[in-house]
């Protein structure tokens, strides 16, 4: 290669190729931005001054449409009439569209097909939609829907759990099929334990209350084409929906997102509903759509996180080590399957947290209820499953005698022995007893076990507790096929670095940590890769962003195409200066080339000069995952994410009101990416469990109508719920022994069940208010009411 003159854009001359470039600046030492640096959200201070745009902040085109989507008023019913003429016939209506007007199939479901886009021969839930209108305000449209006029036929209706399970053994079917797990002979070494505890506790759903609520603006294009800019988790899932409903191959559909105002898996399977109908009345009046929720509709019409009812007995021997275990989970779907199958699976994959179970029995059954289809929500079951042994190991502690600390460190997943799961995968990267070690002498524990004990044997009406509980949460999708990823990467002739993948940022921080991998693969500043917007025309065919999995996933794409580039570069410098390969570094923003340097972007210009290609695609496919269903046994996680958490607790005993004093926080993410991001999801995390364990309580009429569907009635955390002293730290000590991205951790989901160390204290607190005579019942969340009738129970035992 010895071509050193280009011709300039007018044609009149040739120009050197060193006058092209500037002198370069000093050498820095390192690169502004790279893995592994605390640098600050890329949207940080766009989130704070209001600068950042979301959807509803795009400028709409002239001649858009707001859409307003009527819902069911029976919790289920057979829909007799419909008459939709007085709508059509109302002011300022453009269209009015039934499931008779969907051109394609009258779905959005994620998998099953069971989730109608409009209600047709019957209604399963007070909030379903019956039939949208497109109108020249969102007012109007409210108006012409409310001259709609419907008959129904009641039919039975089941909205709770003893309603639901005499509904399903009356059919002899569950919404989905029961699952099982097993491992060795439960039931026998159970019948064998020297001592057992049994009991049950009920967890309580949450809504994701994200602060964005759903939305969808479609516009039409070409040939029945439509553009669907959506607030959503997962596009290419929104682009299939969308053009199933339309009838169309999913390339006529675009679907773009460039940030979300929070998801928790709330935009993971709903927005689909929304971008559908957006899409519906775009394609067939030929005019922009926007359909966006208020708050009370978003509430009543979206699904929430699964209710699961849990009955646990446990067996031990003398000296407090678990025999075995029987789980009996009941999961509350909802109205449709949506993705309960899954989520219901990985409660019963976290049925055993951090403790080896030599012998168990975990039994699920997803059943049937007429309310909103539940779904998607941060830790996608494990959670509940969590509670589930925690609660039992709290119950343990009472009966033997035991500091509930001790008994949980006996029963640890051991560091260096493959101890088998109820799934039979080994666990061979247990560090949970070395991190509660930390955390046990960081907190203070023992000092503040006796302090308690001690505020409480002079406080007749307040009353504190106390606990420390650990997390080990299983990273990746257990369904197999959704562990994949792509990337595209463009370095354009000046250096700079135009970065997509197919996932999407919703204020977790993803898109800065994989233009913090982007930039290390260079060498370059942060603030030369430009992050971009996530469509479904740049990366086909991507997975959610969720399993916590978006780093994992998304981060190794882009490092695969940053790679394939930087290897073009190498074999480029190679031929062009005559030196071996590696004799080719790349130093902070410069490369070193034999016994010379030349800044990135002037080797990018020679490159480009040379005809080298400067993009490309990556993708990455996450290895050895396999579970099969069949045998309840495989390796469903390429690794494990662990923590603890040490809360204490204070209640009124003449009131039931509590208040989370203190939490120390300590949390494995391995190598983290980004110390400052990672610091933030471990406490938003942490808050969001708090609230789905004390505060967020959903409630349901008889009549199945959501009574808890605005912030007037729906408790969440607010900043005076935050503990006036909470600490958090990330584990010096971590490592991820799977070859993940830079070695990090998935850090999106773990840190929420940290917040299981207050309802864990709670009980303690309760506990000590009955002066231990007796363990309480108490299910989450744990409320003023809940907790006031725990109070009264345990002071009046026997």
């Amino acid at each position: 290669m010895d071509e050193t003159r280009i011709q300039d854009r007018g044609g009149a001359g040739t120009v050197p190729v060193e006058a092209l470039h500037e002198a370069p600046p000093p050498h820095p030492a390192s690169i502004r931005g790279g893995v592994r640096q605390a640098i600050p959200h890329d949207s940080g201070p766009k989130h704070v001054t209001g600068a950042a745009r979301y959807t509803d902040d795009e400028p709409e085109l002239p001649g858009t449409l707001q859409v307003y989507i009527a819902m069911a008023q029976r919790a289920h019913a057979r829909l007799v009439s419909l008459d939709l003429q007085p709508v059509r016939a109302a002011p300022d209506v453009a269209s009015v569209l039934a499931a008779a007007d969907i051109p394609g199939v009258n779905d959005y479901s994620p998998v099953f097909g069971d989730d109608p886009i409009f209600a047709e021969d019957e209604v399963h839930f007070v909030g379903q939609p019956l039939f949208a209108v497109a109108a020249e305000t969102v007012e109007a449209a409210r108006a012409a829907a409310l001259l709609a006029r419907v008959e129904y036929e009641d039919l039975p209706a089941a909205i709770d759990f003893d309603a639901a399970v005499a509904m399903a053994d009356a059919a002899g079917r569950d919404l989905l099929d029961p699952h099982e797990m097993r491992l060795g002979d439960a039931a026998g070494e159970l019948a064998r334990a020297t001592h057992r505890v049994e009991g049950r506790v009920e967890v309580g759903g949450q809504d994701h209350f994200y602060l964005e609520g759903q939305i969808a603006y479609a516009v039409p294009g070409e040939d029945g084409d439509v553009l669907v800019r959506c607030s959503t988790q997962h596009p290419s899932e929104v682009q299939h929906n969308v053009a199933k409903a339309l009838g169309r191959p999913d390339n006529a559909v675009t679907v773009e997102v460039r940030r979300m105002g929070g998801g928790f898996g709330g935009k993971e399977s709903q927005p689909a509903l929304f971008a559908a109908v957006a899409a519906l009345v775009a394609v067939k009046t030929g005019r922009p759509a926007k359909c966006r929720l208020d708050r009370d509709d978003d509430m009543e019409m979206t699904g929430k996180r699964h209710e699961v009812r849990i009955d646990y007995h446990l067996g031990f021997d003398a000296d407090g080590r678990i025999r075995a275990a029987d789980f009996e989970q009941l999961v509350r779907c909802g109205y449709s399957s949506d993705l309960s199958g899954a989520i219901a699976d990985r409660a019963m994959f976290h049925a055993d947290n951090a403790y080896v179970l030599p012998a168990a029995r975990i039994h699920s059954r997803r059943l049937k209820t007429h309310t909103a289809s539940n779904t998607a929500f941060r830790g996608f079951g494990g959670p509940q499953g969590i509670v589930g042994i925690e609660r039992a190991m709290d119950r343990a502690a009472f009966a033997l005698r035991l500091d509930p600390l001790d008994l949980r460190k006996r029963n640890f997943y051991p560091a260096g022995a493959a101890k088998l799961t109820p799934y039979h995968m080994p666990v061979t990267d247990s560090i949970i007893a070395a991190l509660v070690d930390d955390l046990e002498a960081w907190s203070e524990y023992r000092a503040r076990r006796a302090a308690v004990r001690a505020f409480n044997d002079t406080s007749p009406v307040l009353k504190k507790g106390l606990a420390l509980t650990p997390v080990k949460f299983g990273i990746s999708f257990t369904t197999t096929h959704l562990n994949q990823a792509g990337a595209l990467v463009h370095v354009y002739k000046d250096g700079s670095v135009h970065l997509n993948h197919g996932g999407t940022e919703m204020g977790q921080g993803l898109f800065t940590k994989v233009a913090q991998v982007v930039a290390e693969e260079f060498q370059i500043d942060v603030e030369s890769v430009k992050i971009t917007t996530t469509t479904t025309g740049k990366v086909p065919n991507t997975s959610a962003t969720a399993a916590s999995s978006g780093s994992d996933l998304n981060g190794m794409a882009a490092q695969a195409a940053a790679r394939t580039i930087r290897e073009r570069l190498i074999a480029f410098a190679c031929e062009r200066y005559g030196v071996a390969a590696g004799d080719v570094e790349f130093l902070p923003n410069r490369v070193r080339i034999g016994r010379t340097e030349k800044r990135f972007r002037d080797l990018v210009g020679e490159a480009y000069l040379a005809r080298v290609s400067l993009s490309s695609t990556g993708f990455y496919a996450t290895p050895g995952i396999v579970y099969d269903r069949e045998s309840a046994s495989g390796t469903p996680f390429y690794y494990f994410a662990y923590g603890a958490a040490c809360c204490e607790v204070v209640i009124d005993t003449l009131t039931g009101e509590n208040r989370v004093l203190r939490a120390d926080l300590l949390h494995d993410v391995g190598t983290s990416l980004n110390p400052a991001i990672d610091r933030g999801q471990i406490e938003g995390g942490f808050i969001q469990g708090l609230g789905w364990l004390t505060t967020e309580e959903l409630w349901w009429d008889e009549a199945g109508r959501l009574r808890t569907h605005a912030p007037s009635t729906y408790k969440i955390p607010t900043a005076g719920d935050r503990p006036d002293t909470l600490r958090i730290r990330l584990w010096e000590k971590g490592e991820n022994r799977a070859p993940t991205i830079h070695r990090s951790k998935a850090v999106g989901e773990p840190p929420f069940m940290l917040a299981i160390a207050a309802f864990s204290a709670l009980t303690d607190a309760v506990v000590a208010a009955g002066e231990g005579r007796a363990f309480p019942d108490l299910d989450a969340p744990a409320t003023p009411e809940r907790i006031l009738r725990a109070v009264e129970a345990v002071r009046t035992s026997g």
